[in-house]
């Protein structure tokens, strides 16, 4: 019997079995996870310090944090900011990350 998969790329074999997205999404969230996880803790900030500097409750960190829940990607630009990471300088409605003096 013939292994249609043999030599075949990975991506290939989730787009044939429709899972390509969630399998992606999973991936993408267990490193954001994982990243938040490690800047949390390279700065000691806590969970409800986190959830202070982004403006939401201890629980929508606490989603962030979990690897398994991928339903949590609006809060990704938020923890940025919050950390200090943005690609524009800018955080929210036009106020750069100095000016809100998120990470002193």
């Amino acid at each position: 019997m013939e292994n249609k998969h043999i030599g075949s790329d990975f991506d290939d074999f989730l787009k044939e079995e429709g899972i390509q997205e969630e399998v992606t999404a999973a991936a993408i969230k267990r490193v954001i996870a994982w990243q938040l996880a490690e800047a949390m803790k390279k700065r000691h900030i806590t969970k409800t310090e986190m959830a202070t500097r982004m403006h939401t409750s201890r629980a929508v960190i606490n989603r962030l944090l979990d690897e398994d829940d991928t339903s949590v990607f609006a809060g990704r630009r938020r923890h940025q900011c919050s950390l200090g990471h943005t690609g524009t300088g800018q955080c929210g409605s036009g106020y750069s990350v100095e000016n809100r003096a998120v990470i002193e």
